[in-house]
């Protein structure tokens, strides 16, 4: 199978336009502003303990994924710009909420929470099914690894705006919310105004027809969704607690997978559209499961030689991301006939969801008993989806969906 060729015109036409590719970056760069930092929101500025503050985003996260279903029906409805611009809208209102809470008041932090995990979760299907009514095919899963670059770009010069504001204290904080509220507004007008619209196609005899089960791809992905907090809860308490090493090597692992996923991303989604979906994803899983054991070859080392090998393991880690990411959505695009698609998409993020809710627990209880415990558990896991994977019915033939764009 030939390599998908892809001029940046014809790119940014698949990806929605340059206006849906403007409220891309804008919500990103909205989100990076405060996503990081809403736990100091909680503990500086409203005076809450972090331990409340910590159940309140939970919480926030968990009701985010119980509203996914209802999403999916909506978007087989064939709403597409108007949930992605709902999904900003209700984070605005999150964050309105999140500036009206007086000092002290845990509920209301928590509405505000919940508000800003429906958003958050909504966010991905709602994106991922207007790529799938705008772009066909490999040009499809190219505009869609387009679109984690130019949001993983827009997170982290959010997130480096708001460190450098973060001197300013507790008023910078406030600051930095008001903003981020203004950039979901906007971003949502953005994406609204593209007006992309997938015309359903009936279902037959007049019957619902339900969404693809798709088990052990859901079940896989719930581990393969654990690589995407290892950059962030595994190696920096694997670093700072078992290597005593300098936070710095944390940061540089972030960093690095960061700018890693911005420039590759598409590269490498273009580069490995001459192999199945299925053959990519599961050879992510074994990518990532070869960076687990090395990650735990690289602490064998102990202080000293250990943080640097462990930068270096990241990198295999973030290409085995990278692949995982490239291709994992675009498979339950290619499987899933157009009118259950929405959901099918929100199923899909509701196991990923799932999997990042539960992975910091599963990280750090698994972690407490060693490092054979961490990453010979995590390889292990990941292996086995793999090989769920490796057996998936990969029906790429191809669903049609007609759509409406201005």
């Amino acid at each position: 199978m030939a390599t998908t060729t892809l001029k940046p015109r014809d790119l940014i036409r698949a990806s929605g336009g340059p206006r849906y590719a403007a409220a891309l970056a804008v919500d990103a760069l909205g989100t990076g502003l405060l996503r990081p930092f809403l736990l100091l929101y909680g503990v500086l500025v409203l005076h809450l303990s972090a331990a409340a503050t910590g159940v309140a985003m939970t919480a926030g996260i968990v009701m985010g994924l119980v509203c996914m279903p209802g999403v999916g029906r909506w978007l087989d409805r064939g709403a597409r710009s108007t949930v992605v611009a709902a999904s900003m809208l209700v984070r605005v209102l999150g964050v309105a909420l999140l500036t009206a809470t007086p000092a002290g008041n845990a509920w209301l932090f928590g509405a505000a929470a919940l508000f800003l995990g429906i958003g958050n979760q909504a966010w991905p299907a709602a994106h991922a099914a207007l790529i799938t009514t705008v772009a066909r095919g490999r040009v499809r899963d190219a505009a869609l690894a387009a679109g984690r670059s130019l949001r993983n770009a827009g997170l982290g010069a959010g997130a480096l705006i708001a460190t450098a504001f973060l001197a300013g204290g507790v008023a910078a904080l406030q600051v930095l919310a008001v903003v981020t509220g203004l950039a979901y507004l906007a971003a949502a007008a953005l994406a609204w105004s593209v007006h992309v619209r997938a015309e359903p196609a009936e279902a037959t005899d007049g019957n619902d027809e339900p969404a693809p089960r798709m088990a052990a791809l859901l079940a896989a992905n719930v581990i393969y969704a654990f690589c995407l907090n290892v950059p962030e809860i595994a190696l920096p308490l694997v670093l700072v607690t078992q290597l005593h090493a300098s936070p710095v090597w944390p940061a540089v692992i972030y960093v690095a997978n960061t700018v890693l996923v911005i420039t590759l991303q598409v590269p490498v989604t273009v580069l490995t559209s001459r192999f199945s979906r299925r053959t990519v994803l599961a050879l992510s899983g074994v990518v990532l499961a070869a960076s687990y054991l090395g990650f735990l070859a690289a602490t064998s080392l102990g202080p000293g030689w250990g943080a640097p090998a462990v930068v270096l393991v990241s990198v295999v880690c973030t290409i085995g991301e990278i692949l995982y990411a490239g291709s994992a959505t675009a498979l339950v695009a290619a499987t899933t006939p157009a009118q259950v698609m929405g959901r099918a998409l929100a199923r899909f993020q509701l196991s990923t969801g799932f999997g990042l809710a539960v992975s910091p627990a599963v990280i750090t209880a698994l972690a407490a008993h060693g490092p054979s415990a961490l990453w010979g558990g995590l390889a292990g896991a990941t292996l086995v989806s793999a090989s769920a994977v490796a057996n998936y019915s990969d029906r790429s033939s191809a669903y049609g969906e007609r759509s409406t764009a201005k």
